[in-house]
């Protein structure tokens, strides 16, 4: 059940337990909430309606008394009448196993819980891996738009690998970056994860196993794992991913590529070295591993750039490099690029055809305007100096409220540091407390099932008074669990 706008009304002269019972009616009413839909959790109502839980449990129980709900202990509260179906001539269809026949998993349950608190305007979301609304070019982009009045906006499909203006112009800036490729071997696609999604679909088997960093941000993520493959982590250590197993780990389990976030790592902000970069390129070129390599934060550098990307630096056409203007420029965009060897490329173009007949052609031609007319590096920079700022007050604030049970390495670029607690108190058990508190947090166990000591703090999103508010409470408040335990 996704997050809602609706809250009842504190100044009304109706009780707010009276409005929370009318509005869940409606949703039964309407078809909305079918008969075997699970209902969020008390706290997680109250903190949705914006009310105290006893009001929450005033409603449901009211509800329950009218056999519109039952609740059972460890299994939650669920939905097993409704008006509709009461007066149907026949039963409705049962959506819930629909639901949970679905080829494509769910999110875990913690990402679920993620994806609808960030609905919430009053929560500090201290983990959120994307750009603050005030650093996004909303105006800047407005005027760009108007500046060229003659140029022409299509409004129609673009071709299956996506605009030849866009295609061109990234082709033309990836030269900078020392990848030459020409715009037939550039598809564009809706973000990275759609090519992620994408490559899943289009170039693997059932049952494929994938090599990645551990922590990992595949893991947040179920992309590869709905199409039937096996994720298999590899460690990391301060110069990026551990290479010195690839060979071994290949011939044992017949991996079919490996996944790398070299370049200022999500989650842990890691930058891989250059050496590393060869020597996992030599590696997996000797195991005949091809590389996804996702570069989608090398932009966002500090004091001097990342190495050339792993695409860069091998001439095989043994690495598929993904990019984006998701982390720099803006979300909203949906653009994203995949480069590789043409057949490849081909293939890609097709699924995405099949898909979504192509991205957004007004996206492709703000991406294009950007890029081409060079404004998009003068705002980069721009971009890098405000992260600067950000990272290093978040680091000062860690300075202060968490060195005496933490310790973290200080990134270089992108938008994480990598809190290590040493507080041996459980992350999870600290999610669920820093919400009830309005803190949104990203615990390891989202990129690595097994870690229950490690944070991923952004200082891209929340402002800088969030910031500081939300890591002098959660200080706080794990000093106050540490006393207890």
């Amino acid at each position: 059940m996704s997050g809602e706008d609706w809250k009842p009304i504190k100044s009304s002269s109706v009780p707010l337990h009276v409005q929370i019972t009318t509005y869940m009616k409606n949703k039964m009413v309407n078809g909305e909430w079918t008969i075997g839909t699970k209902l969020p959790s008390q706290r997680t109502l109250a903190l949705q309606f914006n009310v105290n839980r006893s009001t929450v449990v005033t409603a449901l129980e009211e509800l329950v008394a009218e056999g519109l709900l039952e609740s059972k202990i460890g299994s939650g509260t669920r939905v097993i009448n409704n008006t509709w179906s009461l007066i149907a001539s026949a039963p409705p269809p049962d959506w819930i196993s629909y639901v949970q026949s679905g080829i494509h998993e769910p999110n875990m349950n913690i990402i679920q819980t993620i994806n609808k608190s960030e609905a919430n305007p009053n929560i500090i979301r201290l983990g959120t891996g994307e750009l603050s609304p005030e650093l996004l070019p909303n105006k800047q982009t407005l005027q760009l738009l108007q500046t060229d009045r003659e140029d022409i906006l299509s409004l129609g499909y673009e071709e299956p690998k996506g605009s030849f203006a866009l295609r061109q112009t990234i082709s033309y800036y990836l030269k900078k970056k020392g990848i030459s490729v020409s715009p037939a071997s550039i598809l564009i696609v809706s973000g990275a994860l759609q090519a992620l999604q994408l490559i899943s679909i289009g170039l693997l088997k059932r049952g494929s196993v994938i090599f990645h960093e551990i922590p990992s941000y595949l893991n947040s993520v179920h992309v590869f794992q709905s199409t039937g493959m096996n994720l298999l982590g590899i460690p990391m250590d301060k110069e990026g991913l551990k290479y010195d197993s690839i060979g071994r780990l290949k011939r044992q389990h017949n991996a079919a590529l490996l996944y790398t976030i070299p370049s200022f790592h999500n989650p842990t902000g890691i930058l891989m070295s250059e050496e590393r970069r060869k020597q996992l390129l030599d590696v997996c070129k000797q195991a005949a591993l091809p590389i996804i390599e996702d570069d989608v934060y090398s932009e966002l550098w500090f004091d001097y750039p990342p190495p050339n990307p792993l695409k860069a630096i091998e001439s095989q056409g043994n690495v598929l490099y993904i990019g984006s203007v998701s982390k720099s420029l803006s979300p909203g965009l949906r653009i994203g690029w995949v480069v590789g060897p043409e057949p490849v490329i081909d293939r890609l173009a097709d699924i995405k055809m099949q898909t979504d007949y192509g991205s957004s052609s007004i996206s492709q031609y703000v991406v294009h305007k950007w890029i081409q007319s060079g404004l998009y590096e003068q705002y980069l920079t721009q971009v890098r100096e405000n992260l600067k700022q950000r990272r290093d007050y978040t680091v000062n604030l860690l300075h202060t409220y968490f060195s005496d049970f933490a310790t973290w390495e200080i990134p270089k670029g992108g938008f994480y540091i990598w809190l290590h607690l040493k507080s041996g108190v459980s992350t999870r058990k600290l999610f669920d407390a820093a919400l009830q508190e309005g803190i949104l947090l990203n615990p390891g166990s989202v990129y690595d099932k097994y870690d229950q000591e490690h944070l991923r703090i952004s200082y891209s999103y929340a402002s800088l008074e969030e910031l500081e508010k939300g890591l002098r409470l959660l200080s706080d408040y794990i000093k106050r669990l540490m006393v207890n335990n």
